[in-house]
């Protein structure tokens, strides 16, 4: 992971970023998904459960934050802010009709990390004129995973975007181990993954492959 210190808060960079899916993982918790991808190599983890309660989502909140604290790794919440400051996570998550990033920070303060949901050069602009941390530029190849998801934006969308924003760039949506090189190519800054890990029989052996061909791709140079 690499890290640089805006005037005031916090900006992170990753090279791998799961996001979870139970339907998908066939019946591993989310915490336990989480923590097989940490040990995979992830270096975020978005716990995305769209249909459960709030009491369920923040038990398995609190357990992958827990995981995520003793592995240095980030947890962020989809969509739900409540939930991402009761469990302490890293941060939030949110789409283009969640709540506007300006009030997520209000509520959330200055050392949480804000992630928002673009699919064009338009929103990525407002996105972090509002604050945002970083973007999640999708869905670059077409997917099931996120039906809300404008589709198939391309790998372009990700150049196009680059040229306009100064925060890291996360592409999501159809990313697997036969693109997911295209995708840090395109100058993506991390790939964020749904099945390629999830619905995985080894989700630590998946997460560690796709960690791989990133730093095939784009080898880390060690700080001082």
């Amino acid at each position: 992971m690499g890290f640089f210190y805006p005037d005031v808060y916090l900006v992170c960079m990753f090279d791998l970023y799961v996001v979870t899916d139970s339907t998908l993982s066939k019946g591993v918790p989310d915490s336990e998904v989480a923590r097989l991808a940490y040990m995979g190599g992830a270096d975020a983890v978005q716990l995305r459960m769209k249909n459960a309660d709030g009491r369920e989502m923040l038990e398995q909140a609190r357990i992958i934050r827990d995981v995520s604290d003793e592995l240095c790794k980030f947890f962020f919440v989809n969509d739900r802010i409540d939930i991402a400051m009761a469990s302490g996570a890293d941060g939030v998550h949110l789409g283009q009709s969640d709540v506007p990033v300006e009030v997520a920070r209000e509520l959330m303060g200055e050392s949480a990390i804000i992630g928002i949901s673009v699919d064009n050069e338009e929103q990525a602009i407002a996105a972090v004129e509002g604050g945002a941390d970083y973007v999640g530029v999708g869905s670059i190849f077409r997917t099931s995973t996120k039906p809300d998801a404008m589709q198939g934006v391309g790998l372009d969308m990700i150049f196009r975007i680059k040229q306009v924003v100064d925060v890291p760039v996360v592409a999501i949506g159809g990313i697997n181990r036969g693109n997911i090189q295209d995708v840090i190519r395109a100058g993506a800054d991390s790939a964020a993954v749904v099945s390629a890990v999830v619905a995985q029989g080894d989700i630590r052996d998946a997460a560690h492959e796709l960690k791989d061909l990133i730093l095939k791709v784009r080898p880390h140079v060690p700080t001082e």
